[in-house]
């Protein structure tokens, strides 16, 4: 009989471990909650303390992405004192690096959605999360703002970064390059872009950014 010491811990991490688990070993989703539950021996009851279906699983993969990648950025004590600009690059160094460590999970699961990214129900969470964060970035940046003019579109500007990062997502998929400095490359130029669009500087970011995705499309033909 096991001891409480040597029990296991039921939560929403051992869930997702398993999760993962489990696609890249059977190269599939778990097709149900019961053999799921079954296969790594807890009940159907500890899996729905949890969570509500499958499918919640596996958008708060994306989730559990995003959390982790946020509490490492503010563990950084320069954090708080990082502009806008510096703080949306910090995140998508972050989250990228991420995603590298559990990259035969990600491209897995890419590619088991079969559908264009940005309809991929699994994302939808992630999405919102993304939104919401660069909303608070673009809100403190308006609030320094003296005449109203000035002031950018909170939900242009979420929305925007959010198709950037499902391109960046694409990107870094299909990046092949030597610790994916191409991505890291990537990350720069259109971050970059985006917060000189809005401070109305745009012209000399967009033609490199655009010099740089024109060599990447010739190169990979």
């Amino acid at each position: 009989m096991a001891t409480s010491k040597n029990k296991k811990i039921v939560d929403n991490q051992f869930i997702i471990s398993k999760y993962m688990e489990h696609a890249l070993e059977h190269d599939g989703f778990p097709k149900s909650v019961y053999k799921f539950c079954k296969e790594i021996k807890i009940t159907e009851e500890e899996f729905y303390k949890c969570f509500g279906s499958l499918e919640k699983v596996n958008s708060s993969i994306w989730a559990a992405f995003f959390t982790t990648t946020v509490d490492a950025m503010h563990k950084n004590k320069e954090y708080a004192e990082f502009t806008s600009r510096e703080k949306m690059l910090t995140f998508f160094y972050t989250f990228f690096e991420m995603l590298t460590l559990n990259r035969s999970y990600v491209l897995f699961a890419l590619k088991e959605g079969n559908m264009p990214l940005k309809n991929v129900s699994q994302l939808k969470e992630l999405r919102r999360n993304i939104r919401d964060f660069t909303k608070d970035l673009i809100e403190t940046d308006n609030e320094e703002k003296q005449y109203k003019i000035t002031k950018n579109p909170v939900q242009v500007f979420s929305e925007g970064a959010w198709l950037q990062f499902l391109f960046l997502l694409n990107f870094w998929a299909n990046d092949d390059s030597a610790q994916f400095e191409k991505t890291d490359i990537a990350i720069e130029k259109s971050v970059n872009t985006i917060f000189d669009l809005f401070d109305n500087t745009p012209l000399n970011s967009i033609l490199d950014f655009g010099k740089f995705l024109w060599k990447e499309k010739v190169m990979s033909n």
